[in-house]
């Protein structure tokens, strides 16, 4: 007579009855997810981060281990979003070259189409009722034209427009991760967006027949509601060529937007673009809003620089490098998307005189800055020895608040800075809110 073969729950219950209950580890669904997450970016990008961020992730251990310091707790979603936007920005390079084609008959991109097509860009809406619920809908139909484009979607079950506490439309642009999929992830971008106030407003009607009447809740959005009722039948969104592939991947921005680049004579050191950029006005100091494009304790915006800071130069036969310096381009953007602040200018690093510990870095700190009546940047970097890499751990910049009073026509006054407080790091801003 043969033995019975043991399952899997009669071994736990014979671990159990060993005394194995502290190696029975089960990992939560969203662990496993951040290490499968994590694994394809590490095999697609390689590790370019501080190790130190992100030990621990990804191992479990059995048995007793020697007491370390808790590793920082990603946020659920952190490895995909940044396999997703990784991924999508590969292409950015290839995309805006193609949109420098500008059509002699309407002074556009002549290559918006292709490339939108190309990108695999569609939009998503979704609509939220006031108790939390959110149902997302995906196109139904995209139609181009020569400057513009139109998105339409209609679903059988749409929750009453008048029990609606938030519209909004995404871009998305999905990622192939060449492996079988349902449903293929990617990333989303907020184009365009409708409160609660503005859906409780009473919205014009431009137009009905016998079945709909039409709303205009907000320009280049329509809302067609079935007839004495209050349940949607479809809704019709128009987006300008304009800067659409920009807002299809990266939003619209309501606030500042930041593109920085380090670099030498021949060579791109670093680049970096940052969008949403804005200062409350609780913030304004010293006659300054403050810009953080970077945060000190935010590890997930922390930037490897791809090679160390130096200007090589040529005098005839000669030639040489010196060492932490080099130059900066700086483009600041207003909310329209146009020039606030352009610097370009020599730079020097510095060691930093008094930087405030950074647990998760083992090296040695410095500092750029740079200071016009335009603004003043500062930029905060940590070269850690094993691996000897250069990272970019602070970037601030602080714009006179009588440019932005003149500029936008606003009369934002200032409050005196605290004693002893310098224009440096601190709280997140752009636009004054």
């Amino acid at each position: 007579m043969s033995k019975p073969k043991a399952t899997m729950s009669s071994k736990h219950a014979l671990l159990k009855a060993k005394g194995y209950r502290k190696l029975l580890i089960v990992p939560k669904p969203c662990f496993i997810q951040s290490v499968l997450w994590q694994n394809l970016y590490i095999s697609k990008f390689g590790e370019t981060w501080p190790k130190a961020a992100v030990m621990g992730i990804g191992q479990l251990r059995l048995g007793p281990v020697a007491p370390v310091a808790d590793p920082p707790e990603r946020p659920v979603g952190h490895w995909k979003r940044l396999y997703l936007n990784a991924m999508v920005g590969q292409d950015e390079k290839k995309w805006r070259r193609d949109l420098c084609v500008v059509s002699p008959y309407t002074g556009l991109p002549c290559r918006t189409t292709s490339v939108l097509r190309n990108l695999g860009i569609s939009w998503e809406l979704t609509v939220s009722t006031p108790s939390g619920v959110q149902q997302v809908v995906v196109q139904a139909q995209v139609n181009f034209f020569r400057s513009a484009l139109t998105v339409s979607w209609c679903h059988g079950s749409w929750k009453p427009y008048n029990q609606l506490s938030s519209l909004q439309i995404h871009g998305v642009a999905k990622v192939d991760l060449n492996c079988p999929c349902f449903q293929r992830p990617g990333c989303r971008s907020l184009m365009s967006q409708l409160g609660a106030r503005a859906l409780s407003a009473r919205s014009p009607v431009i137009g009905r027949d016998k079945l709909v009447k039409v709303l205009l809740p907000q320009p280049g959005l329509a809302v067609g509601i079935w007839r004495g009722t209050s349940s949607i039948a479809f809704v019709i969104a128009c987006f300008h060529f304009h800067r659409l592939v920009e807002r299809s991947l990266l939003g619209s921005s309501t606030c500042y937007t930041l593109h920085i680049v380090l670099h030498s004579e021949v060579a791109e050191i670093m680049s970096g673009h940052f969008s949403q950029l804005f200062c409350r006005k609780a913030q304004i100091q010293d006659g300054h809003i403050e810009l953080v494009a970077i945060s000190r304790t935010n590890l997930s915006q922390h930037t490897p620089v791809s090679s160390d800071i130096a200007l090589p130069w040529r005098c005839e036969a000669l030639d040489g490098t010196v060492e932490n310096c080099c130059l900066m381009s700086l483009t600041l953007l207003d909310e329209w998307q146009h020039p606030f602040w352009c610097v370009s200018t020599p730079l020097s690093m510095a060691p930093a005189e008094r930087a405030a510990a950074l647990y998760d870095y083992d090296g040695e700190h410095f500092t750029m800055r740079h200071l016009d009546p335009g603004g003043h940047v500062a930029m905060e970097f940590v070269r850690t020895e094993q691996p000897r890499q250069l990272y970019l751990v602070a970037l601030t910049l602080h714009v006179p608040l009588q440019d932005v009073n003149r500029h936008f026509g606003t009369s934002y006054l200032s409050s005196p800075r605290p004693p002893g407080e310098s224009p440096g790091g601190g709280p997140a801003g752009g636009l004054v809110q």
